[in-house]
């Protein structure tokens, strides 16, 4: 069972694997200056099938400052073969990782600085979080040509079911909208939509001041999986459009934490935290993500309904499940122009089980009815707006670069961009790596 889970985007780190252990003498201000170097002998994502692929990594610190004697490099790779192994060296030596692929797909090798007993070197920074020392490598084999695992027949008349769902509840004169704060230029409203489902759209609308009619773009922001309050400040808020930040679920807004603990409680299911329960999801009608849609979808007709839309930009921007949220903005809705999904969440589920892909280390069991939510599958939808991926990790294995390419390859629009990030996992980016842009843009 999950329990609390922190707003954002999920950090969940293989410290739920493996144990850590105090730097003891090392200050933390040395070790927060340290890091895990990683290459590859070409390009990551250039590798044939049975091509030896070769990841090198050092530890660097501040100058002055070397490796304890008992620390090492513990490295382990796994891939879409399923084969396994690991290793390690002393910290003060480089560490050379050979091997090959013989299929399409991708090889993960994560390094992590541990000391004898495998105990990550764990420190904590200024926010009393903790902290340590990983690099998360990834290649591929043939990558653009991976496919996904077959869609439901009746995806698109789901769709169609879903949308007169959504017109049988009418928001027009319906909407609550609460002034709340000022930043700049922006008046900051809380707001509050009928909609279909469980629950109403839920979020804040930054409107510019004196904003004149037909003459802002829109834009909409979703956030990461969470359990926790919807703040404000989680975006920027800019005098050039009109943004709604909305949450996922349909809670009120700016609530105490008695409210928002007992919110949670509630919609968890059989034992599991929201969106994870199979018996909830068997049923694409009841899966909790049904209303997470519909709200997206509602949110979207309220922007277009703003007096202040010019009429033609329309914007959606997210990371993990955000990031699944704005793929689902920009499929379900034509008027979507801009599409800036990163680290996206949920994309093949099915590819572990029907295409022995290397599964996510935290995710959603599978079941069919997910189909209708997977991001690979809403991607041919998307015909005409411009999508940009803004980072996938090439060691993320919450949203696996397998999902990520199939959502790439998918996606209809003649305007899209991925950016591969070597050694990036969730929510590390490494000061210096290899990026890998593809683009097959206007």
């Amino acid at each position: 069972m999950l329990k609390k889970i922190c707003c954002g985007f999920l950090l969940v780190l293989s410290l739920l694997t493996m144990l850590s252990v105090n730097a003891g003498e090392v200050a933390a201000e040395v070790l927060e200056q340290s890091f895990i170097s990683g290459a590859t002998n070409k390009s990551a994502l250039s590798y044939a099938a049975g091509e030896e692929m070769v990841f090198t990594f050092k530890f660097h610190m501040p100058a002055g400052h070397t490796p304890e004697k008992n620390w090492s490099l513990f490295y382990t790779r796994k891939g879409d073969d399923g084969e396994v192994f690991s290793g390690r060296v002393p910290a003060n030596e480089m560490l050379t990782v050979k091997t090959k692929l013989n299929r399409r797909g991708f090889v993960s090798v994560t390094v992590r600085l541990v000391d004898e007993n495998n105990k990550f070197i764990a420190w904590k920074n200024r926010r009393n979080q903790a902290r340590n020392i990983s690099f998360f490598a990834g290649t591929a084999v043939e990558a653009e040509k991976l496919t996904d695992c077959g869609e439901p027949a009746d995806f698109d008349q789901f769709w169609q079911k879903q949308r007169a769902k959504l017109a049988q509840v009418p928001f027009a004169g319906k909407v609550e909208l609460t002034r709340f704060n000022k930043s700049g230029d922006v008046e900051i409203f809380i707001v509050k939509i009928p909609c279909a489902g469980p629950r109403p759209v839920t979020g804040f609308i930054g409107v510019p001041v004196n904003a004149q009619p037909k003459s802002l773009p829109c834009e909409i922001v979703f956030t990461g999986y969470g359990n926790t309050k919807l703040v404000h400040t989680y975006t920027k808020w800019s005098a050039d459009r009109v943004k709604l930040l909305i949450n996922a679920h349909g809670q009120e807004i700016n609530q105490s934490k008695e409210y928002y603990d007992k919110f949670f409680a509630s919609i968890s299911s059989n034992g599991h935290s929201y969106a994870f329960d199979p018996i909830q999801n068997s049923d694409p009608e009841t899966a909790f993500f049904n209303g997470m849609a519909l709200r997206v979808m509602r949110a979207l007709e309220y922007l277009k309904s703003r007096p202040e839309w010019n009429g033609r930009d329309l914007i959606a921007r997210g990371g993990s499940q955000g990031g699944m949220q704005t793929v689902w903005a920009a499929a379900l809705d034509s008027d979507v122009t801009e599409a800036y999904p990163y680290i996206t969440w949920c994309c093949d589920l099915a590819g572990a089980s029907k295409a022995q892909r290397l599964a996510a280390y935290w995710r959603i069991q599978y079941v069919p009815a997910l189909d209708y939510y997977d991001p690979v599958f809403m991607a041919k939808r998307i015909k005409n707006a411009k999508v940009v991926i803004t980072r996938a990790g090439l060691g993320d294995y919450i949203c696996p670069p397998s999902g990520l390419a199939i959502l790439y390859n998918n996606l209809a629009t003649p305007d899209k961009t991925i950016v591969w990030v070597q050694g990036s996992d969730h929510g590390f980016v490494p000061k210096k790596s290899e990026v890998i842009t593809w683009r097959s843009g206007k």
